[in-house]
């Protein structure tokens, strides 16, 4: 089951994008170049997940320059951030001095060029509205941003997973492959991924999925199943793939998964197992 935390949601009318004048167009431009950047890992999902270095996402090819990926990771990074600094701060006189604040808060140049940027593109005012319409969504907040199209008649139908090898030991890697098709098309959303552990620690993941056309498609996981050489037992409990049985779940969405903003539905949840042997 996909879950998410309910919380209060602001209401905002349609946003029109104003006129796009010279200006405005190479803040754009500027934000294509920024979208190396912000999606060099492959368009991974941050929203409400633990991420370990055991999940790692197979890309067949090159990330690709995209502002719809660009402003979801913006988001991913910056929303929490710009909710408590609109309500912290009170008055704020522009772009520049949010996206400033913003900045030293993330501690990244990048986010808060982003931020000015794309704050510029709409206005402070009508920035902040979104902000706080959004919610914490931050495929939602880019909807509303007009940047990701919105396309709510998507399906998509999960036709297998696997994994290979079905059954190994504490260090073996794991090839998961999950194979769905679509007759519609499917929305900007995201997939996620969950391991079930023997000790119950998460390890979960996600990865921002574009808008698609009709077809068969593949998400090709790798799990390494050995512990995570960052994680710091002192800090924080740490995987360690103990002999057992294993469940892997993952779930595609269009919008954020378990949202209960428009736009946002779950099109398959689907689930396999994986078996961990004693060390001989």
């Amino acid at each position: 089951t996909v879950k998410r935390v309910t919380r209060v949601r602001h209401q905002t009318p349609p946003f029109d994008p104003p006129s796009r004048d010279l200006a405005t167009t190479m803040r754009l431009l500027c934000v294509l170049l920024l979208a190396l950047a912000l999606t060099s890992n492959g368009h991974q999902s941050k929203r409400a997940h633990v991420h370990s270095s055991e999940l790692q996402f197979r890309s067949p090819s090159a990330p690709k320059v995209d502002l719809c990926p660009a402003c979801i990771q913006f988001a991913d990074e910056a929303i929490d951030n710009l909710v408590n600094i609109i309500a912290n701060v009170g008055v704020i006189g522009g772009c520049s001095t949010l996206c400033n604040i913003l900045a030293n808060d993330t501690g990244s140049e990048v986010i808060g060029v982003a931020c000015d940027l794309f704050c510029s593109y709409v206005g402070i005012k009508e920035f902040i509205n979104l902000v706080e319409a959004a919610d914490l969504d931050a495929i939602y907040f880019c909807e509303l941003l007009r940047v990701c199209p919105i396309f709510d008649g998507g399906d998509a139908t999960l036709v297998n997973i696997t994994i290979t090898p079905p059954k190994g030991h504490k260090g073996t890697e794991f090839a998961i492959d999950v194979t769905y098709t679509t007759q519609n098309g499917t929305g900007t959303g995201e997939f996620i991924i969950e391991i079930e552990t023997v000790d119950h620690i998460p390890v979960e993941d996600g990865l921002i999925r574009e808008r698609q056309q009709p077809g068969t498609y593949s998400i090709d996981v790798t799990l390494t199943a050995k512990p995570d050489p960052n994680c710091d037992p002192t800090q924080q409990p740490c995987e360690e793939w103990l002999p057992g049985n294993y469940t892997v779940t993952v779930a595609l969405c269009n919008g954020e998964c378990g949202s209960k903003h428009p736009h946002s539905q779950v099109y398959f949840t689907g689930s396999a197992g994986f078996v961990l042997a004693e060390n001989s």
